[in-house]
C-alpha cells in the first residue's frame, strides 16, 4: 500500500530554517514525481515545490517552485532512503501551515496542482513566529 509520512515540522523563528522529510513505504518514491504542499488556516491547499521522477539509482531530478518560496526552499530526493526533503530557509510568518507531500505520474507535475497529486497523509505543522 502506497504510504507517505511527513515529519520535521515545528516552531521556528522568522528568518530561521527547517527541513521537512517525506518518507515513502510500499513503493519506490523515485518512480513518481513528488510534490510538497501547504495549507494555512482558512485557506486552500497550495503547491510549494515538486521534483520529477528519476531513474532507479539517481537521487536527482528537475524541480519546480512556487514563486513565493523560490530562492528560499529547496526540494531534494534521497533515493536509497526512499525519502524526499524540503529545506526551508529564511522562513516567513506566511510560510506557516500544515505541510504535506504527495505523488503523481502526471506529465504536468511541475505545475504543482493539488488535484494532480495524492494520496494525502497527516502532514506536519510548521509555525513561523515573527
Amino acid at each position: 500500500q502506497l504510504q507517505l509520512v511527513e515529519s520535521g515540522g515545528g516552531l521556528v523563528q522568522f528568518g530561521g530554517s527547517l527541513r521537512l522529510s517525506c518518507a515513502a513505504s510500499g513503493f519506490a518514491l523515485n518512480s513518481y514525481a513528488i510534490g510538497w504542499f501547504r495549507q494555512a488556516p482558512g485557506k486552500e491547499r497550495e503547491g510549494v515545490s515538486s521534483i520529477s521522477r528519476s531513474s532507479s539509482s539517481s537521487s536527482g531530478g528537475s524541480t519546480s517552485y512556487a514563486g513565493s518560496v523560490k530562492g528560499r526552499f529547496t526540494i531534494s530526493r534521497d533515493t536509497p532512503k526512499n525519502t524526499v526533503y524540503l529545506q526551508m530557509n529564511s522562513v516567513k510568518p506566511e510560510d506557516t501551515g500544515i505541510y504535506y507531500c504527495a505523488v503523481t505520474r502526471s506529465s504536468e507535475w511541475y505545475r504543482i496542482r493539488p488535484a494532480d497529486f495524492g494520496p494525502w497523509g497527516q502532514g506536519t505543522q510548521v509555525t513561523v513566529s515573527s
